[in-house]
Order: C-alpha cells, then sequence, then structure tokens
C-alpha cells in the first residue's frame, strides 16, 4: 500500500472538508486509486470497531458531568472563590478569571466550555471594571485551554484510548503543567496590569471570607476529588469515575445546590448527545485512518525523515513540537491527536522517550492550539461573546500565548515537572540521560 490517502487528505482538508468526512473519503479514494476496494469494507469495519469499546463510554459522561455543572451555575461560586483568593491583587479580575479556568478545569475538562461559561459572565464585568474588552477577551482565551490539561480531560482519554497509554498516568501528568500554565499566565497578567494600572477586584480577603466562599465551592471542588482519588485509589476505573461523577453532579444539582429542576434535564442530556455523537464519530473515522496509516508504513516514513535530520531526541522534540503548533492553528486538538497520535507516537518510542511524556507534551501543545489562529476554536467562542473580531483578540493575546508556548518547551525538556507525580504513583520510569533532569533512578 502506498501513502497517496495521506496526500489525499491534506488535499481535501485544506479544500474545507469536515474533518469526519476527510477521515473517511481519503483512505477510500486511496484504496479505489490503487484498485482495491476490497479494502473498502475495511473502512466500516475499523470505524464501528474503534467507537465499540467499553472506555470510550468515559466521554459522553464527562461530557455531562460539564453540562450538568454549567447549567447548574456553578461557575458563580467558584468564581467568587477565586475573588477572595486573588481578587485584592493588582488586576484582581483578570487573575480571577485565570484562578476560575483552573479551578473550572477540574469540573468540565474542555476548554471550549471554560471559555463559554467564564467568559460569560467576566468579559462583561472586566469591561464595567475598567478593563478593555479585548484584554477580558484575550486573558479568557489564554486560560481557558488550561480546561484539558488539569485533568479530567476528553483529548487525553481520546489519547489514552488511542495510544494504549494509562489514564489515569496520563490524567497524573497533566495536573502539574497544567498548574504551571496557570502561575505563568498570572505572572504575565501582574505585568500588563501594573503597566496600565488596571484596578484591584476588592479588599484582601480575611480567612473567614475565604472560609466561606470555600464552602461554597466545595461542592463542585469534590468532582475533580472524586474522579482523581477513585482512579489512583484503585476505588473504579476512568470510565467508572466519569459515571460516578456525572451521577454526582446530578444528584447536588437537583437535589443539594437545587440550580436544576427536572425540567431541564431533557436539553441537557440532548446537547450531551450531539456533542458525545460527533466525538465519537471522529473518533472512529480516525481510528480507521490509523491503522490504514500504519500499513502503509506512514510513521516509518516520517521516522527516517526525522532520522535523516538528526538522531538527537532534544532537537527530534523541538522538530515536532513546533509541527504541532503549526498543526494546532488549523485542527482541533482532538482530531489532531486522532490523526498525529499514531503516526508520531512510535517515534518517539525508537528514540526511547517514554510513551507518558509524548503524550502530555503532544496533548499539552495541541490544546494551546485551540487558542491560535486562524482557527483556534476558543477564539471564535470569546470573539461571540465580546463581539471583537477575532484578529483583535489574538493580538492581544500575544503575551499570554507566548508563556504557554514557553510552558510547551519547559514541559518537553524537563520532563520531571510533568512525570514526578506519574512516576511517584508507579505508572512509568524514564530511562536517564536523555533530559536534563530525571525524575527518578533507573
Amino acid at each position: 500500500m502506498t501513502i497517496t490517502f495521506f496526500w489525499i487528505f491534506l488535499l481535501v482538508m485544506a479544500i474545507g472538508m469536515p474533518i469526519v468526512f476527510a477521515l473517511g473519503f481519503a483512505p477510500m479514494v486511496g484504496f479505489l486509486l490503487a484498485e482495491k476496494p476490497i479494502f473498502l469494507k475495511m473502512l466500516v469495519q475499523r470505524t464501528f470497531a474503534g467507537i465499540h469499546q467499553f472506555p470510550l463510554l468515559a466521554i459522553p459522561f464527562f461530557i455531562l458531568t460539564g453540562e450538568i455543572m454549567n447549567r447548574a451555575g456553578i461557575t458563580i461560586s467558584l468564581v467568587n472563590f477565586a475573588n477572595t483568593l486573588v481578587g485584592h491583587l493588582r488586576g484582581g479580575l483578570a487573575h480571577v478569571n485565570i484562578v476560575t479556568s483552573m479551578l473550572f478545569a477540574g469540573i468540565s475538562g474542555s476548554a471550549v466550555a471554560d471559555t463559554s461559561a467564564v467568559g460569560s459572565i467576566l468579559i462583561p464585568a472586566m469591561e464595567r471594571d475598567g478593563y478593555s474588552r479585548k484584554f477580558a477577551a484575550a486573558v479568557t482565551a489564554a486560560s481557558s485551554v488550561i480546561g484539558p490539561i488539569i485533568p479530567p480531560s476528553l483529548i487525553m482519554v481520546v489519547y489514552a484510548f488511542i495510544m494504549n497509554v494509562s489514564v489515569a498516568g496520563l490524567f497524573a501528568a497533566g495536573l502539574v503543567p497544567g498548574l504551571m500554565v496557570g502561575a505563568l499566565l498570572m505572572f504575565v497578567t501582574a505585568i500588563i496590569s501594573k503597566r496600565r494600572n488596571y484596578p484591584k477586584a476588592s479588599e484582601r480577603a480575611s480567612l473567614k471570607q475565604v472560609g466561606r466562599a470555600a464552602w461554597g465551592a466545595t461542592l463542585p471542588l469534590l468532582t475533580p476529588v472524586i474522579i482523581l482519588g477513585g482512579i489512583l485509589g484503585g476505588i473504579f476505573t476512568p470510565t467508572e469515575s466519569a459515571a460516578v461523577a456525572a451521577l454526582y453532579a446530578l444528584l447536588i444539582s437537583l437535589f443539594v445546590l437545587r440550580s436544576l429542576s427536572l425540567k431541564d434535564l431533557p436539553s441537557i442530556f440532548l446537547n450531551s448527545a450531539i456533542t458525545s455523537g460527533a466525538i465519537l464519530l471522529i473518533v472512529g473515522t480516525a481510528t480507521a485512518f490509523a491503522a490504514i496509516a500504519s500499513l502503509s508504513q506512514v510513521p516509518t516514513a516520517l521516522s527516517s525523515l526525522l532520522f535523516s535530520i538528526s538522531r538527537d531526541p532534544l532537537l527530534i522534540l523541538f522538530l515536532i513540537n513546533v509541527l504541532l503548533l503549526i498543526v494546532g492553528m488549523f485542527l482541533d486538538a482532538g482530531p489532531a491527536i486522532l490523526i498525529l497520535g499514531p503516526i508520531l507516537a512510535p517515534t518517539m518510542i525508537a528514540l526511547g522517550i517514554d510513551p507518558l511524556h509524548f503524550a502530555v507534551v503532544m496533548c499539552i501543545n495541541l490544546t494551546i492550539g485551540l487558542a491560535t489562529p486562524p482557527m483556534g476554536l476558543i477564539l471564535f467562542v470569546a470573539s461571540s461573546i465580546s463581539r471583537l473580531r477575532v484578529e483583535v483578540i489574538a493580538l492581544e493575546m500575544l503575551p499570554l500565548l507566548a508563556v504557554e508556548i514557553l510552558a510547551i518547551f519547559i514541559v518537553t525538556y524537563f520532563p520531571f515537572i510533568s512525570m514526578s507525580l506519574p512516576y511517584a504513583l508507579g505508572y512509568t520510569a524514564i530511562e536517564p540521560g536523555l533530559f536534563l533532569i530525571s525524575p527518578g533512578p533507573s
């Protein structure tokens, strides 16, 4: 088999064919051109097999959890809690925006949900408080990328399934990098706020006020504790944890907070089903595409190309990060992971790089791509909320985007940042000598 279908795929993507159709159309045409129509039935079989997997049930349940929490108005309690923590700083509401995204990330795992929920509250509030609208939109978009990095994360579930790495290990690997990205964004925001003399949101909160706000946010913030605690404690699998989280969100929204009613449930279930269906269809077609790419020796061809440039893992990682940044400008994180994961990961393994480390690097890189023009999805969401053009928001975001790209390379070349926690929990071990710093003994 040749890689003709791969060039067809790039062509139809360039002319605007939706990703889910391009993933199926390109191999189909490739088989017909190669006069091998007998392989066409493999497309259908592989697509169905790619969806018909128990671990993928985690996706609709995590989506349902985020939908319930969003509709239940959980974001307000998170904003109030974040305000008591950082509202007294210069540029207080901008810091509140970032911290709220970090808290919300542990509930939804979706950058788009974060932009919509947090942005609809804080963009108008920041503008009323004296911030420029474009800065408010830029901070919202930049901080939303933390959503899929801090667990739970939908794209990490997808990557773990496609590449057969531990979901729990990948969740553990994303926690510290997610917090680091948030800290870097707050550092840049502090500099910008000082230069522009943005106001403080409030006076420093007393311990009593912090405690009261924390109590109000306790129930939603228990969601990531239940998910991660249950997985890491061996109480339930990642798939089961998603179902438990959805049930917990439903119970507290209906019977404890009483911010939802039974009449709200049909629309919540419908929205979750539509979103899940779209994602799972892409997963199915991408699974078939990846299988055909493997049979066509695409990973081998890519490895040969990269090895012809250099066999230094540090240089190869740099080149792949640049490639992923470019891809992230045009493809959403999920489809990009489904397409490129099976192609790039074998090359990384051949270099002796830990599969879990490359997994978290790839997930972070492509997640940040959601905030890069011209096709960054959360830019469009922030644009619709702020009623500003995408290019205006993107230009204002440049300093924030720069530190997020810096975070990619920090995680890449200092793997102890992401791998220490998985290493301590027994999920992985990194061969010493490949990187600047190794998290543990050989």
